[in-house]
């Protein structure tokens, strides 16, 4: 019996050596020898790696696998993921969070018995100097009777000092927050509720973890980088975050609502409706006439009171606010005034908010759900036309497929009508309306369910169920309804929980493949970038404005003759809606896809920091910001692979599959047919297998003149249209090379072979923007191009040419190849050649030269041997593999001095000579395998 398995593995090592010994002593037979041999052999294999033996696992006395070298470092509970990357760390607590709606923003409420604890060392180093105990152990003794000079000392030691709430999951940077730590009286943590968006939390049993950082520098950090007032922009995307939401929202809007009424008081200025409304001479909502700005305002005491909460920072605001209104004003604040106003503001609408909510009366009850009149009349004329419908399938006027179809379609309009009464139903003072209206919680959708009809319900295939629940909640389902609608329900339950982890893996593995993308420069000297379009942006419903926002430019943007900025400016904000407003077609930005800098990006290539607006600082960790932004809103994404009308056939991947599937650049499902050529289309034609389109290169004049047909027949190409897909082209359309003929997703292997780098590049952005835009969620397509230029951020080399240090065939780090070519034309010899590749973000991280990080990534033991045969040095470039060693990460504001000297002052003509020679030594892929 041993107390780890290694003890285990390794008797069993000296046991099987021990008799071998003594059998070769006593000279055994031959046979018992060989065998004797064998087992050790089996022993040492084991010992070393257990779970990839041929043949038999060793196992333990209750027959489980014993756990070898091998196995302590594979896996999440591994050596490399449990305890390398991640540690368990001192001074840090956690507990329920309830909401503390007093709070400031940067305010965090933590349990005295807590903070005692966490904060024990600096409470009793305190209790020494002032010499309220002598030593450790009597002022311990004084903190367990909680005295008051204890709880005074509590209150000194953590003022000027900030704490960290995490809470798990951290999907994104803003799951870790810094705050100023008040001390409250019970057990849970109180939390802003302004934060809640950024945390992704709520109060139905959420748990957070504090942390405390313990160094000056740490402190220092925390305060200037980590504190939640300086965190109030998305890094995703730059818009606020920190917005106000529910009972804020709906207090602010009842504040701003008008009460109808006949008369409007007149007063001389705010001053005076306001003593009138404290003496209750007119109401909250009254319409009231004030002199604002020498003219007449028509206005109420609520708005007053809001434009007096946001400091008269804007000009007066005198109409409903709902949610977005009330964004846009915090934004407009933010853009007009910074930071520290827009969080002054905010706090103060938060106050407001509550208090307007409290005072309005609004609640949620049964009786406020009024059933329309009118659903009878229209759910008895959908079951006439149901009847009708069966009556002309009966008689064999339609098929199965048609009939189906258009019962759901019935159904589907009884459905809208009843939704378009649901507001004119509902009175303007009904609190569900009111709710709904402001945008405070809920949609339509939800008051329809309850007053109206549920509706048409799928079942857990995804296909629709003919049968509609015509009951709403308020009126209660019958036996089958409530049936019916629980398959629906238990699927979403199901796939949120499959999904939830499937993001989770994709997000772990964008992370590995850009943790070493930092910002290495300020600028790579080069003068290429890429073209933003208008009418791109609009394909997938963005504002021009949002997709070159934050850019840095390479050429000047000109309205006519009207310069609206200059090369080398970044965009912000302003100029992006000037340059929309003008209606400028396309503009030419830096992009990290064409920057030059070797093992990172430069300031320039990113652009702005989209966290504060300006140019990103040296020593940003981009790559993980860039992971996270895409990682972060993966679980809103669908996880269906739509049948399309509920039949069989090839399926077209959408969600999240799809973005794995292009990040993976995987042959997709439903691939669709591409012409690998120019031609024209010879027939379309129904045959036993399908559709078959008929492809023939070469132009239609070529056939006309009767070229010879032998030679021709030999290059036609036969396409097989799958059953679900629908036909691109018509019979004798002329088609260009990389045309699609037949709906379907490209492949991108192929697309590079026929269009070239820069269009699958694009082509990968452009198709990941559209599955994230359909869901709500946008991303800046900035974060994109990092995951993509570490897709393409591999070559085979061709031709080592006088390099000593590449093998033809091998595949490497093309900053590493240019890096070898760059040296190479330093001293006059021949560069080497390479073929670009793209790879899927699985092998790109696997192939990276940091064998650390690709270690504790996947293949752990693979990875090691062979980095062990290659004698491989591991460069420490990137986060993870510093982590591992347990030195600092070779990122943040200042990076060390050492990198600044390596990096070459090279004049920029120079480096756009190097611009075209590079890219004509890293051929375009045409031959990718």
């Amino acid at each position: 019996y041993a107390t780890s398995d290694l003890n285990d593995l390794y008797r069993r090592v000296i046991n099987r050596n021990n008799r071998l010994k003594k059998l070769m002593a006593i000279k055994a037979p031959d046979v018992i020898i060989r065998n004797e041999k064998r087992m050790l052999q089996e022993a040492v294999d084991a010992l070393i790696d257990n779970s990839s033996r041929y043949g038999t696992q060793q196992m333990s006395s209750r027959r489980r696998p014993l756990r070898s070298l091998a196995d302590m470092l594979k896996g999440k509970q591994g050596r490399f993921r449990q305890n390398l990357l991640g540690k368990r760390v001192d001074y840090s607590g956690r507990s329920v969070i309830v909401v503390g709606p007093k709070l400031a923003l940067d305010e965090c409420g933590i349990p005295k018995k807590m903070a005692l604890e966490i904060f024990r060392p600096f409470v009793i180093g305190e209790m020494l100097r002032r010499e309220i105990a002598h030593n450790i152990r009597a002022a311990n003794r004084i903190i367990r009777q909680e005295g008051d000079e204890v709880w005074e000392i509590l209150e000194e030691v953590i003022r000027g000092r900030r704490v960290l709430l995490n809470r798990a999951p951290t999907l994104h940077r803003l799951s870790i927050q810094a705050f100023r730590p008040v001390l409250v009286e019970g057990l849970a943590l109180q939390i802003p509720p302004s934060v809640c968006v950024a945390f992704n939390a709520d109060f139905d049993g959420d748990q957070m973890a504090v942390h405390l950082p313990l160094s000056k520098i740490a402190q220092r950090e925390v305060k200037e980088i980590m504190a939640a007032n300086r965190n109030i922009l998305k890094p995703a995307t730059g818009e606020i975050i920190v917005a106000p939401t529910q009972d804020i929202v709906l207090g602010i809007y009842y504040l701003t609502t008008l009460q109808e009424s006949d008369q409007v008081r007149l007063f001389a200025n705010e001053q005076d409706a306001l003593i009138a409304y404290n003496f209750s001479l007119i109401g909250l909502r009254d319409k009231i006439k004030i002199r604002h700005e020498g003219e007449m305002l028509e206005t109420s005491v609520g708005r007053i009171l809001f434009n007096r909460a946001i400091g008269n920072r804007l000009p007066f605001v005198n109409e409903v606010l709902n949610k977005k209104k009330l964004r846009k004003v915090i934004e407009r604040v933010f853009e007009l005034h910074g930071f520290a106003a827009a969080v002054e503001v905010l706090n103060k609408v938060v106050q407001l908010g509550f208090e307007s909510a409290t005072r309005s009366g609004i609640t949620w009850a049964m009786a406020d759900l009024i059933i329309p009149k009118e659903k009878k009349e229209i759910l008895e004329r959908a079951d006439r036309e149901v009847a009708h419908v069966k009556h002309l399938y009966e008689i064999g006027m339609l098929t199965e497929e048609e009939r189906r179809a258009r019962v759901i379609g019935i159904w589907d309009e009884a459905k809208n009508k009843i939704s378009k009464l649901m507001g004119p139903t509902l009175p303007k003072d009904n609190s569900i309306y009111q709710i709904i209206d402001s945008g405070s919680r809920g949609s339509w959708a939800q008051p329809l369910q309850m007053m109206g009809m549920k509706g048409l319900v799928q079942n857990p295939r995804g296909e629709t169920i003919e049968l509609p629940i015509k009951s709403s909640f308020k009126e209660g389902f019958n036996t089958l309804e409530y049936f019916i609608s629980t398959h629906g329900a238990r699927k979403g339950t199901t796939d949120t929980a499959l999904k939830t982890a499937q993001a989770g893996y994709l997000t772990r593995r964008l992370v590995d493949v850009v943790q070493d993308v930092i910002v290495r420069e300020e600028d790579c000297g080069t003068r290429t970038g890429i073209e933003i379009s208008r009418s791109s942006a609009q394909s997938f419903h963005q504002p021009f404005s949002e997709r070159i926002f934050s850019r840095m430019l390479v050429e000047d943007v000109k309205a006519g003759r009207k310069i609206l900025a200059r090369a080398g400016e970044i965009i912000s904000r302003q100029t992006a809606a000037a340059i929309e407003a003008a209606g400028v077609e396309q503009v030419k930005v830096r992009s990290p896809l064409t920057c030059r800098t070797l093992y990172g990006v430069c300031s320039k290539c990113y652009g702005a920091d989209l966290t504060t607006g300006e140019l990103i600082h040296v020593g940003e960790a981009v790559g993980i910001i860039a992971a996270q932004s895409i990682g972060e809103p993966g679980t809103q994404l669908t996880m269906r692979t739509f049948h399309i009308g509920g039949v069989a056939g090839t399926d077209i991947t959408h969600g999240l599959p799809r973005v794995e599937e292009l990040f993976e650049a995987r042959t997709p499902k439903g691939k669709a047919g591409i012409a690998m050529q120019d031609g024209w289309i010879e027939n379309i034609e129904e045959r036993a297998q399908g559709v078959v389109i008929t492809f023939v290169p070469g132009s239609k004049k070529d056939a006309k003149k009767g070229a010879k047909e032998s030679k021709r027949k030999g290059r036609k190409q036969e396409f097989i249209v799958p059953p679900s897909s629908s036909i691109l082209v018509k019979k004798g359309d002329e088609v260009k090379k990389g045309t699609k003929l037949y709906e379907g997703s490209v492949d991108l292997k192929e697309l590079l072979e026929l269009k070239g780098e820069r269009e699958v590049q694009q082509f990968i952005i452009d198709e990941v923007q559209k599955i994230y835009a359909v869901e709500g969620a946008s991303i800046h397509d900035k974060h994109i191009e990092i995951i993509v230029r570490q897709m393409f951020g591999r070559v085979r080399v061709k031709d080592p040419g006088d390099s000593p240090d590449l093998i033809v065939g091998e595949i490497i780090e093309k900053s590493r190849f240019l890096k070898i070519n760059r040296e190479l034309k330093k001293e006059g010899r021949t560069p080497a050649k390479a073929q670009q590749l793209l790879l899927g973000i699985t092998r790109v991280a696997l192939t990276t030269e940091s064998f650390l990080s690709a270690a504790s990534f996947q293949d752990t033991a693979r990875v090691l041997v062979r980095a062990a045969v290659e004698g491989r040095l591991d460069p420490l470039r990137g986060l993870k593999e510093n982590v591992i060693i347990g030195r600092l990460i070779p990122a943040g504001r200042k990076l060390d001095d050492e990198e600044e000297e390596e990096e070459e002052d090279t004049e920029s003509e120079q480096e756009n000579e190097a611009d075209s020679e590079e890219a004509a030594a890293v051929d375009e892929g045409v031959k990718v395998k």
